[in-house]
């Protein structure tokens, strides 16, 4: 997987729109006990809604009360204008628990009822952020190609979607299926728009990872132009200075990023780095 999945969780989670925040758990399946399971793109559905008794640890007993009484009455639920406000409440609370592969089946059968750009977008994205988590080869292949298949249903409702564009690029480097894709797909987000800070966050992390530190420089410094205060576009384009050899410029913009978030481990991170640099 490339750099973007690989660094740290904390540093690519604040304005990315990459979807990766600090449940390390969230993309593996859920293993729910007793029922008779049926599978749907890695997530259980137990007959008797138990599989909400698996929901992530950090879930309240009042919340997974609610989720199982929502997936009993979804099973139960009959027009499908019903169905799709159930399935859309359960699909909420998942993404409350951070069960993002759950969050995306739902929303995709919300979407399967009332087809559209911003349905779609919606189950896409709780994969691409389940994707972004996955600790396996085999879930990494799985998630993307669920993002991906519903990331091209939204362009298909609009072309000009630049954020599902830019997310469908990533399922496709980030998961090693047809990366040279990927890029052309940044490309055409950059092209669209230059100032695109997701797109220009992610050509800059494909350049750290394929050593060209002098492209990901040009790259995040038109990203920090743009939004000054980006932290990991601040964070990255020190690190890639400090690759070419401009410490004393490295130095200058590490210490602007420690100004920019007070999290403990980003700031261990800056400390690290700004160790090497002695």
């Amino acid at each position: 997987m490339v750099v973007l999945f690989s660094l740290p969780k904390i540093i690519i989670n604040k304005e990315t729109g990459a979807a990766l925040s600090g449940a390390t758990a969230t993309a593996n399946r859920d293993k729910a006990a007793g029922g008779t399971a049926d599978e749907h793109e890695g997530h259980l559905h137990n007959s008797d809604g138990s599989e909400a008794s698996a929901a992530h640890v950090k879930a309240s007993p009042e919340a997974l009360s609610k989720l199982k009484a929502l997936l009993v009455d979804y099973r139960t639920a009959g027009e499908n204008a019903n169905r799709a406000k159930l399935a859309e409440e359960i699909a909420v609370q998942y993404t409350a628990i951070a069960k993002f592969d759950s969050a995306g089946y739902y929303y995709e059968q919300v979407a399967a009822i009332r087809p559209g750009e911003k349905t779609y977008q919606k189950a896409a994205d709780q994969y691409f952020e389940a994707f972004s988590f996955a600790a396996t080869e085999e879930r990494t292949k799985e998630l993307s190609g669920k993002a991906r298949e519903l990331y091209n249903k939204v362009l298909q409702n609009n072309p000009a979607n630049l954020d599902a564009k830019t997310n469908l690029a990533m399922t496709y480097i980030a998961a090693g299926e047809q990366p040279m894709q990927g890029i052309q797909l940044l490309r055409e987000v950059i092209t669209t728009n230059p100032n695109n800070e997701k797109a220009l966050f992610n050509l800059g992390i494909l350049s750290i990872q394929s050593g060209q530190y002098d492209k990901a420089v040009e790259r995040f410094k038109h990203l920090v132009e743009v939004n000054p205060k980006h932290i990991q576009g601040n964070f990255y384009l020190a690190v890639s200075l400090a690759e070419i050899g401009k410490k004393e410029e490295a130095r200058q913009v590490f210490t602007k990023a420690k100004t920019l978030d007070n999290n403990p481990e980003f700031q261990a991170s800056i400390d690290t780095e700004l160790e090497k640099l002695k």
